[in-house]
């Protein structure tokens, strides 16, 4: 008793499951004493059909209660419970149909068709209800069964049934209910992994293109340098242009540093980030760069800013490497709900294009550049156009992050 009872106190629903069958057994006895004692037929010959029908019905209830207890636990049991019930609703339908106590044990009537429709499908709940309301119907005929119990113990088994199904479909409901959340928490998992993955990639994009930005002009001067030593042998122009090397890699660690915490806060309005951007470039290379706006300026979104100031910057250390000491001409527009960007400067005479359109960082500029604008709904476009290179980006007035299906034009 002790391990049992410490089964119920660890298990809720075995602790109900019996409680159910031990009231079950206690009313059934407890009927039992009604119909024999205190509510006994008159006639010997009803009281043979009711011992009988309370005998088949008892049998029923004890073979369900064991053929449950087997299948709860693993063993096979299940398909004997549809049998143990059919029989106690016939029996049931019987005994009640005698009179008398007899009635109660239509009550046990109605628990067999409640767990058939309950626990069965609906065809083996129908077969289970039609027997009793036939054992019911053709005893009370033979019989001489008044009226209400011709119509009233019918309608107490087929009431059964049809709560029983309701039963059924609310625990098929809650079972469904419980499948969609957690499949709803796995999705929010996997979303949540989705957005690790892309701020991870999206701080591997900044860190990338700050880098490469910085590098490549710090190549640039270096090689100017060693141009200088190599084929004029100035060592104080040399100098300088290290000198110049070396402000530009503190700048380089400061901008990296300003990308890291752009990636938490906001950034400056777009305009102001690019002509920051033109004054810088035009002091280190000692360039003409200007710069123009139109259209009225409105806030972009940090993402849009970031992207296309990285844009900015990387068609300017391209312009340095490849038509060095050429001007350089940047313009941004606020043209309706989008915003569109145009880097341009002269290609000197007899040159070729930027090698594949490569940049400084080893051919993956244009790619950074277009993957940024892809995720932003945008578009850009570089090649030669009228003896310059040109590098236009544009976007829209969407929605910011929401990705384009499509591959986009270059």
């Amino acid at each position: 008793m002790s391990g049992l009872g410490l089964a119920w106190t660890g298990d809720t629903g075995v602790m109900l499951r019996w409680v159910n069958w031990l009231a079950r057994g206690l009313g059934f006895a407890w009927i039992g004493v009604v119909m024999f004692v205190i509510s006994r037929p008159h006639h010997a010959d009803l009281v043979q059909v009711q011992v009988a029908g309370y005998v088949l019905a008892g049998l029923a209830l004890a073979g369900w209660f064991v053929a449950d207890t087997r299948a709860r636990a693993g063993r096979s049991g299940a398909a004997v419970i549809p049998w143990m019930l059919g029989l106690m609703a016939a029996a049931t339908g019987v005994t009640s149909a005698a009179g008398s106590g007899g009635v109660f044990l239509a009550i046990y009537g109605f628990v067999a068709t409640l767990a058939a429709g309950a626990d069965c499908d609906l065809a083996t709940g129908v077969a289970v209800a039609a027997a009793g309301v036939l054992a019911s119907e053709v005893s009370g005929l033979v019989l001489g069964g008044n009226l209400t119990n011709l119509l009233g113990i019918p309608a107490v088994v087929a009431s059964g049934l049809m709560i029983g199904r309701n039963r059924a479909a609310y625990r098929m409901q809650a079972e469904q209910s419980a499948a969609l959340l957690a499949q709803r928490h796995q999705l929010e998992a996997e979303q949540r992994r989705a957005d690790l993955l892309d701020e991870r990639t999206r701080i591997a994009r900044e860190i990338h293109d700050v880098l490469a930005h910085s590098l490549g002009a710090l190549g640039i001067q270096i090689q100017a340098a060693r141009s200088v030593l190599t084929d004029k042998a100035d060592i104080d122009q040399a100098g300088e242009l290290l000198a110049a090397a070396q402000r530009m890699a503190a700048e380089g660690l400061t901008e990296t540093r300003r990308a890291v915490h752009a990636l938490r806060t906001d950034t400056l309005p777009l305009n102001e980030e690019l002509a920051k951007a033109a004054d810088t470039y035009g002091q280190r290379y000692g360039v003409s760069v200007s710069f123009d706006t139109g259209g009225a300026p409105w806030p972009l979104p940090p993402e849009a800013t970031v992207a296309l100031l990285r844009i900015a910057q990387e068609a300017l250390v391209n312009a340095a490497r490849h038509a060095a000491g050429q001007p350089v001409t940047m313009r941004l527009d606020y043209a309706g709900p989008g915003v569109a960007l145009t880097v341009s400067n002269p290609l000197r005479p007899g040159s070729a294009e930027p090698a594949g359109v490569s940049s400084v960082n080893g051919g993956y500029g244009l790619t950074g550049m277009r993957e940024r604008l892809r995720m932003l709904d945008g578009t850009l476009e570089a090649g030669r156009r009228d003896g310059q290179w040109v590098v236009a980006a544009r976007l829209p007035g969407a929605e910011p992050g929401r990705a384009r299906p499509e591959t986009m034009a270059s």
